[in-house]
């Protein structure tokens, strides 16, 4: 959200859409027009120091107006958000020495840490600068690289995870990836999977590499890995892998698919990961954040 001096600040109903109430903007406190404003309220004529929530946008006169943000409460942290909150923390700085550091208010850092919000640019700027990062890596750059980048949390925590938070998951199906030896040696594939019947099971074109895992002790593994707050699961299953052949089998798997392969192209093969070992890891802080 920006402002100029002269522009009105409008608060909806989130329900209905409809104005509550309204003022005149007389008022910055940064550079870039972003919040906090003074507002003179066109009811009582009052001037107050406001920090705008989700409810509420700015009115541009001579220009189009700005579209009010979707509603969301506190907890629903954006992406940039949770960003800025882990940054912060792996600082161990508190938020008003962040907040100090930008030169913006307390109660406004909060705001953009527990909400969906979309910051000006100068106060991006400010923050990467206070917390010893980059505009960039808070608004989500460097997404093609490798994840696992960030720092450790302040105090990391890895445990273990057991059978039934395993299946959990693992049947929240995805992309996982296959990993066994071909004549060519160790080979791993990533791999869009479901599970259906206990078993991991995935398609396959016909005369791929991946048929080579068939009757195979095999490993396949998914995770989820957080760059954002440095923590992550994941799940490893060990059994052996087998062709899908029983045409009644085939059509319950084709119907009941979640999604199809991401690699296109006729992929009719079903091929099964019988579930023999199960085992996972969680990475978290200890401190519960």
């Amino acid at each position: 959200m920006y402002a100029h001096v002269g522009d009105r600040l409008v608060v909806e109903s989130p329900y209905t859409g409809v104005t509550r109430r309204d003022g005149e903007i007389v008022g910055l406190h940064h550079d870039d027009g972003s919040p906090p404003y003074d507002v003179r309220w066109s009811d009582t004529g009052d001037v107050t120091l406001v920090f705008p929530g989700p409810d509420a946008h700015v009115d541009h006169p001579g220009g189009p107006e700005q579209p009010s943000p979707q509603v969301v409460h506190a907890g629903d942290a954006g992406d940039i958000g949770r960003r800025l909150a882990a940054a912060r923390r792996r600082k161990g700085l508190g938020l008003e020495e962040v907040a100090r550091r930008a030169r913006m208010a307390p109660q406004y850092l909060a705001y953009l840490e527990t909400h969906t919000a979309d910051p000006a640019f100068g106060a991006l700027v400010r923050l990467a600068d206070a917390l010893g990062t980059t505009y960039v890596e808070l608004q989500g750059g460097g997404t093609d690289r490798p994840p696992g980048r960030g720092a450790a949390l302040l105090d990391p925590r890895l445990s273990d995870l057991d059978e039934e938070e395993c299946r959990g998951l693992l049947s929240t199906h995805g992309v996982g990836r296959l990993a066994f030896t071909s004549e060519h040696g160790p080979e791993v594939f990533p791999v869009n999977y479901d599970v259906m019947d206990g078993a991991v099971v995935f398609r396959t074109a016909p005369g791929s590499a991946t048929v080579s895992a068939v009757d195979q002790q095999v490993a396949f593994e998914v995770d989820r890995v957080d760059d954002a707050m440095s923590r992550g699961w994941s799940v490893l299953v060990v059994g052996r892998c087998r062709a899908v052949t029983d045409p009644e089998r085939v059509r319950r798997l084709d119907e009941a698919a979640h999604t199809e392969p991401w690699a296109g192209g006729r992929r009719t093969d079903w091929l099964a990961v019988d579930v023999e070992r199960l085992t996972g890891r969680r990475i978290t802080s200890a401190a519960g954040s």
